[in-house]
């Protein structure tokens, strides 16, 4: 059987089990994609491809044993900040990084479903920028326009799947790193409750608001790899009750209260959405009426939500910093937040993570009258490559606010949310929506998502074939 790259992550598994294709085959296949891809898509920091065929021959002889697993023998990615034994977690870092003995819970977890890790993605230094770029690994470049950038922090991992050189891929999200590189690839982007999938070795990454999340091309997939990945280590501080996420891919949503939220949430620099993207959600805004949902303009009461953000996210810097082996490589801006970070770790860090609470009850409230919101994942579309590279510390953060004000506060509250593409604006820079729940509410928004998927198709959409297919179908 040839297996081009439109075969998802559910229909490789259910061709896998079915005797239709080796793992060895959809191994190979997309070691041969990700290699001829390299120069213009740029994707992967590590390549596994010795380790990769072995375990996909080893796949392939418990498939043929009659074992059945939700991913056995299903080539998947994962993001350079996530442990995986034998290779080197550089997180976007210049250096010569050691391998580390062992997995990460989340990856221990794709290997018990059955899956193969092919690889490591590229993101950008500590995933602190809505790009993927850097002297570590040069630039990762959007599928769609090679000369725009994926997003980021998990633009390598968006990149590869947009490009079709693996069917999923595991991604973390601290400020909408997952729903971002998303949103600017025409993917699917769940960033789940805060434990779902574990961030172990850390317990809590970036002091809690980095998560773990899954990009794919389809609903269905993004749940299925959510729920391969989904479970906790023992030591793990957030354990949410257990979810079914593909279960609710397969089901109806009901009719739902939905408020379109376009108003960013206050932050110090400007922020303003732009038409193009206006125009876009408010598209999907007008489906989902039409699909029988009540949605009406309603912005939740959001504060100075910011101020409990800045701690958080520059005390986790400073804290992978403080265990970098190569601290003289990094970037002056992730220095100068590092430093940042050292200011605010006491009192201004406990008062943010004491805010936490608050926020919740108050923005809760506004989920007793709305049982989800839509709004922009981003304000523009995905940025030229080198737009924010070489800038300082401040005008990297004013652009990174222009462009991404709207992912972050889901973040600090740590409930889910989940890109859908919107389509494209501006010759063909695609642009994605948000919808976004309260507490453990993955099986709503993915329910949500599928419906909309159903009526909008996005998943038939593909970049162009000179950018991604320099490599032979398996």
């Amino acid at each position: 059987m040839t297996f081009d790259r439109s075969a998802g992550l559910a229909e490789s598994a259910r061709a896998l089990a079915d005797g239709e294709v080796t793992s060895r085959a959809l191994v190979e296949r997309a070691l041969a994609r990700i290699e001829a891809t390299q120069g213009t898509v740029n994707a992967f920091r590590v390549v596994r491809a010795e380790a990769a065929l072995a375990e996909a021959d080893a796949a392939d002889k418990e498939l043929a044993a009659g074992v059945r697993l939700p991913l056995l023998g299903v080539p998947v990615a994962v993001k350079d900040d996530m442990d995986v034994a034998g290779e080197p977690t550089a997180f976007g870092c210049r250096g010569e990084y050691p391998p580390v003995g062992e997995d990460g819970e989340a990856v221990r977890r794709l290997r018990a479903a059955g899956a193969v890790i092919v690889g490591k993605t590229n993101t950008c230094e500590l995933g602190q920028w809505p790009f993927t770029e850097g002297p570590a690994f040069g630039d990762t470049r959007n599928p769609w326009h090679p000369e725009h950038t994926p997003g980021g922090s998990s633009g390598g991992s968006a990149a590869a799947v947009a490009a079709g050189l693996v069917p999923a891929a595991l991604g973390s999200d601290g400020a909408g790193s997952v729903r971002i590189p998303a949103s600017w690839t025409n993917l699917v982007g769940i960033k789940p409750q805060r434990g779902r999938i574990s961030t172990w070795p850390r317990g809590e990454s970036f002091q809690g608001i980095t998560v773990n999340g899954t990009l794919a091309r389809t609903v269905a997939d993004a749940a299925l790899l959510l729920d391969a990945a989904a479970g906790n280590h023992e030591r793990d501080p957030h354990r949410p009750p257990a979810v079914d996420a593909s279960a609710a891919a397969t089901r109806e949503p009901g009719r739902l209260r939905i408020a379109l939220s376009l108003k960013p949430p206050f932050t110090a620099l400007p922020a303003r959405l732009q038409p193009e993207v206006r125009a876009k959600v408010v598209e999907l805004a007008e489906k989902l009426a039409a699909l029988g949902h009540t949605v009406e303009e309603a912005d939740p009461p959001y504060g100075q939500i910011g101020l409990t953000f800045v701690p958080r996210a520059t005390v986790g810097i400073s804290e992978w910093v403080t265990d970098s082996p190569f601290p003289a490589l990094l970037d002056r801006r992730t220095l100068d937040a590092a430093r940042l970070g050292k200011l605010l770790g006491g009192a201004p860090l406990r008062a943010a993570r004491r805010a936490e609470a608050v926020l919740h009850r108050r923005i809760g409230r506004f989920f007793e009258s709305y049982d989800v919101m839509l709004a922009p994942t981003t304000a523009a579309p995905p940025p030229r490559i080198g737009a924010m590279l070489g800038l300082s510390g401040f005008a990297t953060d004013r652009a990174m606010i222009a462009a991404c004000p709207f992912a972050w506060p889901w973040n600090v509250l740590g409930w889910p949310g989940v890109n859908v593409p919107a389509g494209f604006v501006n010759g063909g820079l695609p642009v994605g929506a948000q919808l976004l729940g309260p507490s453990h509410s993955e099986p709503l928004l993915v329910s949500l998502a599928a419906q909309l998927e159903s009526e909008l198709r996005w998943h038939e959409a593909w970049p162009p074939e000179a950018v991604t297919s320099n490599a032979p179908a398996a």
